[in-house]
């Protein structure tokens, strides 16, 4: 049984429209927590400030995805928006993925000429009354260099205001990058801060229950107050968490034909997942906060993922325990932009013992040694094809060496 009819088979049996806890950023299950309405507030001031330069950072899974997508569907007309999500470029790169979301085609161009083109397309569109936006999601990896070219743009002015507004949106190194001396001139340059906190117990269980109401339960009781108080234990309130259990319960409950999920139902989702207790994992060695402030994991890393180009290492992906999601789009764990990889692609389920690869019905497929694979166990040094990227696999929990 596919993943998608899995969920339209427990759709029916909860007497839901669609399923509630997609990983997919949708704007209309937004839950609008207190900090993220404040977050959001941010964000739109931007629009009316010209000096708007905000950064919103949080941990992954926290929600700022789905934050910017609810965001930038309130943007009001006069707005020129520019969305940048792959965030691993060179400067001149950078300043070309700029241009070409403007509709620009600005290839075998110098970075001067890259330049000249941009602050005569700002200079235009303030001119006609528009105001232009940049966003850009995933910023944690933004080089330094690209970082001083985007503290150029946010410079570039008329003789009465500045002519580019900029949200960056990423995980807490982001906030520590801002802070280092080199950078010392952009962070001036902020207007605004804010870091998305986990959701506490109350907000947690108003999470569960709002996307629930939005995917059609009309207040039914699905989850029991034990099995809500769980969910918290084991997710420590971040959303990504939640809906990964929240969507193992309803799947587990489905399969013993149940219509409401319990502490043993989530017991279940739990051991099926092999989490243990979030507070735990904080508590271990890997989870405690470096001298430099850095936020803990929640274990140390289980094995890894090389993506790659041809020959060429893209990038690296440590994997732990729960799904790991790969395609096309940036609400992703593994974003790879390619006309070949599906918007949902292929997740990875990783446990103590094993990480298993599993198609999420692409149209193109997983690869391994030219054959195609729906499932796959994946073993260290396995390389799976996913049209011009491969995927090679990494076991991290033995040391290989005799």
């Amino acid at each position: 049984m596919t993943g998608s009819t899995s969920a339209q088979s427990y759709c029916e049996l909860f007497g839901l429209k669609e399923p509630p806890f997609r990983l997919t950023p949708d704007p209309q299950f937004l839950f609008a927590s207190k900090q993220h309405a404040r977050a959001k507030a941010y964000m739109e001031s931007t629009i009316w400030l010209s000096d708007g330069f905000v950064v919103i950072t949080g941990e992954i899974g926290s929600g700022k995805t789905t934050l910017i997508e609810c965001f930038l569907d309130d943007l009001p007309e006069d707005v020129t928006l520019a969305v940048i999500s792959q965030t691993q470029l060179s400067p001149v790169e950078f300043l070309q993925a700029l241009l070409v979301e403007f509709g620009f085609e600005p290839f075998r161009m110098a970075k001067v000429e890259l330049l000249a083109m941009l602050k005569d397309f700002l200079v235009e569109q303030y001119s006609q009354g528009k105001k232009v936006l940049l966003v850009v999601d995933e910023a944690q990896n933004l080089s330094k260099k690209v970082l001083e070219e985007i503290r150029l743009l946010s410079g570039i002015e008329t003789k009465k205001e500045k002519v580019l507004r900029i949200i960056l949106a990423g995980q807490p190194e982001l906030s520590d990058t801002l802070d280092s001396p080199r950078l010392e001139q952009l962070s001036q340059r902020v207007r605004l801060r804010f870091h998305l906190e986990r959701l506490s117990r109350n907000e947690t269980h108003e999470y569960i229950e709002h996307r629930l109401r939005v995917a059609g339960s009309e207040d039914r009781e699905i989850f029991k107050p034990d099995a809500l108080r769980r969910v918290f234990l084991y997710t420590g309130g971040v959303p990504r968490l939640i809906n990964i259990l929240c969507d193992t319960a309803l799947l587990c409950a489905f399969a013993d034909e149940l219509t409401v999920v319990d502490e043993a139902v989530l017991d279940t989702a739990i051991e099926e997942l092999q989490w243990v207790n979030y507070s735990k994992r904080l508590d271990s060695h890997e989870g405690v906060p470096d001298s430099m402030g850095t936020r803990p994991r929640l274990h140390a890393p289980l094995s890894k993922l090389e993506l790659y180009l041809g020959e060429e290492l893209v990038k690296e992906l440590e994997l732990q325990p729960g799904r790991t999601v790969i395609g096309r789009t940036p609400d992703n764990d593994l974003q790879i932009r390619s006309k070949f990889v599906s918007r949902h692609h292929a997740q990875i389920v990783t446990d103590l013992q094993h990480s298993t690869i599993e198609d999420l019905n692409s149209t193109n497929g997983l690869y391994l040694k030219s054959n195609r694979v729906k499932r796959y166990q994946l073993s260290d040094g396995d390389t799976i094809q996913l049209g011009e990227h491969k995927l090679v696999y990494r076991n991290l929990r033995f040391d290989p060496r005799p």
